[in-house]
């Protein structure tokens, strides 16, 4: 009898999105200026964005789909859950991406921030009852962030264009593959098949993105409310943001060992 294939397949995601942008591209790509108009060149080189018609499809595609489900979704969450259980649950889901945290800290050569997260998943899984608690804060080892597009950028690869991919939304072709192998790695992926194991996973995923989405109910609502273009807007604040958690993941110089234990002076 032949084995099922595993069922959980997040990891194809990525793929897809990219498959789905390569044959978008082919029909809609913004020109590049002529030269003899600096002013729009340079503002065309600054959005870095030569795919924007696709994007801006996609983008419209996405919004629709938060307007009508993901939104609602949200502010259901936050209204019927309160705020200490919507706490508890975030730190699960954060403590459950720790191992694919480590592993892009041990592949980043930070080992101070690859023994913070070590630290962390230990800590928070046993004292903090399966993560529901974040013990490891109060005990010295606070949380960073850290994914492999995080990893790629430290290693000097480039982010490339300006993509805003259907589901995972506004990325680049460096972080988007970041995302492939922060899936690859995680240990659910490999945990095995069938019913339970998919349950589980899809449980896991979808709480993230309503977690995730409840957390920027508000900007989100000031962006779509206020801005003269929320595209551009969004573009913006997601490179911002990225380029911010880059930085300081580069001067992280944090050590291992708790806050209250006697730290080496600084030079």
């Amino acid at each position: 009898m032949r084995r099922p294939s595993r069922s959980f397949r997040l990891p194809e995601l990525p793929l897809l999105a990219a498959m789905v942008v390569v044959a978008a591209s082919l029909a809609g790509c913004a020109s590049k200026p002529p030269a003899d108009d600096p002013e729009a060149v340079a503002e065309y080189t600054e959005a870095n964005d030569p795919m924007e018609p696709t994007n801006r499809v996609f983008y419209a595609v996405n919004n629709g789909l938060d307007t009508v489900i993901l939104r609602p979704l949200a502010v259901g969450y936050k209204y019927v859950v309160p705020y200490v259980v919507r706490s508890h649950i975030h730190n699960v889901l954060t403590n459950l991406s720790m191992p694919a945290s480590l592993f892009d800290d041990m592949l980043a050569a930070r080992p101070r921030r690859a023994g913070t997260s070590l630290m962390r998943l230990l800590v928070n899984s046993t004292v903090g009852v399966a993560g529901v608690f974040d013990v490891a804060t109060d005990w010295g080892w606070p949380a960073h962030d850290s994914d492999a597009g995080m990893t790629l950028a430290l290693w000097g690869l480039p982010e490339g264009p300006f993509l805003f991919l259907p589901v995972l939304g506004p990325t680049s072709p460096r972080d988007a593959s970041g995302f492939g192998v922060d899936v690859a790695t995680d240990p659910i992926t490999w945990v095995g098949s069938g019913v339970l194991v998919s349950s589980l996973g899809y449980t896991r995923w979808g709480m993230t993105a309503i977690d995730t989405r409840t957390n920027v109910l508000d900007d989100l609502d000031k962006i779509k409310a206020q801005a003269l273009d929320p595209y551009a807007t969004i573009r913006s604040l997601y490179r911002q943001h990225r380029q911010s958690q880059i930085d300081e993941a580069r001067s992280d110089d944090r050590a291992t060992v708790p806050a209250w234990f006697v730290q080496p002076a600084r030079p």
